[in-house]
């Protein structure tokens, strides 16, 4: 009687895995024919909603469009995504066990994002002659039909933060001194170039060709500068030799103005709550002397001064967005965080034929784990980092 049990039991299990087995080839069989078809990312859609000075939270709803008739509830399906400019890792968000309805399922990620990975970005978008490559690659993963759909996405941004300090434009330079007249000395020529950036600073090398008007020789003893970015000082600091100038002759004067990297998370806190708005300034002044035992007087390099204002909309939903510019930095940030999601769903019409949009399938296996979040920073669909000059 127990053989005639097991034979049974071991009839029915055959049975089971034979349908099973079936179910499985017939739902790959019907995409392969189209009467199933792919389920898509329609959209990444993120906005800023909150800032500190450590932290920025990200929210992000990220649209997952399935063309059939009914909910894919038994394909262990899962959503994935990664964001990264110039290959620096920005964002990564993943939910897996998902049931995606009939029509558009929009998931809703709530994430930090550390401060700190600004300086990072900032290094690679110099080196790389003030370009950043934007790339997303969105996927959907259906262990049911046994497959990865991806649909990558990618965008180049491009900045010109230095280029106005490269001028042959020739303007005066007054000290407004009771010792001496003015003009003091001419600018005829200046020129910017970045030098080499390191994870601690961003060196501007600068050159000023100035023209002395007058017979007695200047002694430039000292030349410095100073960088604010919405008037928090990110660079300052003063040239380590001197320059004479001969009366009736040009000299080319050379500085390095250093940005401090370190510095940047606390301006990237200040241009969100300025609505992503920026006010670069560089401002120079010289220390000169007349003669060799002349009077020293400190001159303000006015005409040198150089402002930018740099305007963005990385997502860009900023005008549909109130963002919170005193955010609580309690929440754990970044791998700390459990991903979170919830979703809505909209109906849409469906058709049974294969999609045509551009995709890739690879095979995969999923296994279920918990996943974390690292803060959605760029929505390539809507024109990420557009830096606008005034």
């Amino acid at each position: 009687m127990a053989g005639a049990k097991t034979l049974v039991f071991g009839s029915k299990l055959k049975v089971l895995v034979a349908v099973v087995g079936l179910l499985v080839a017939s739902v790959g069989g019907a995409w392969a024919l189209g009467i199933i078809g792919v389920p898509v990312v329609g959209g990444v859609e993120n906005r800023f909603t909150g800032v500190s000075d450590t932290q920025t939270a990200i929210q992000t709803d990220l649209v997952v469009s399935n063309p059939n008739p009914i909910s894919l509830q038994l394909g262990g399906t899962s959503v994935e995504y990664d964001v990264a400019m110039n290959d620096v890792s920005i964002a990564h968000g993943k939910k897996e066990g998902l049931n995606i309805e009939q029509g558009n399922t929009t998931l809703h990620f709530e994430t930090r994002m550390d401060n700190e990975k600004i300086p990072a970005w900032w290094v690679t978008h110099i080196q790389n002659n003030e370009t950043t490559n934007v790339n997303i690659n969105a996927q959907v993963h259906s262990s049911l039909l046994g497959r990865t759909f991806n649909v990558p996405q990618s965008q180049q941004i491009h900045t010109n933060l230095i280029g106005q300090l490269n001028s042959d434009e020739t303007r005066p330079i007054n000290a407004n001194q009771a010792v001496i007249s003015d003009p003091v000395l001419y600018i005829n020529q200046t020129s910017a170039t970045w030098g080499t950036v390191t994870d601690q600073q961003t060196p501007i090398d600068l050159q000023f060709v100035l023209y002395n008007p007058k017979a007695t020789p200047y002694t430039i003893t000292e030349l410095g500068y100073t960088i604010t970015m919405n008037n928090i000082t990110v660079g300052e600091g003063v040239t380590d030799r001197s320059y004479v100038i001969p009366g009736g002759a040009t000299e080319t004067v050379a500085t390095t103005a250093n940005i401090n990297n370190q510095l940047l998370d606390d301006w990237w806190a200040s241009h969100l709550r300025n609505n992503q708005v920026t006010e670069l300034r560089i401002d120079f002044y010289a220390k000169v002397q007349v003669g060799q035992s002349g009077p020293s007087f400190r001159l303000p390099l006015d005409d040198l001064t150089h402002t930018q204002t740099v305007e963005t909309d990385i997502f860009g939903t900023k005008e549909q967005t109130d963002i919170d510019t005193n955010l609580n930095s309690s929440t754990s940030t970044d791998d700390e965080q459990t991903q979170t999601a919830e979703t809505t769903t909209t109906e849409q019409s469906v058709e049974t034929t294969k999609s045509t949009t551009e995709t890739t399938t690879t095979e995969t296996t999923t296994t279920a784990t918990e996943t974390t979040d690292d803060g959605g920073i760029l929505n390539v669909p809507r024109s990420p980092l557009a830096l606008v000059r005034r």
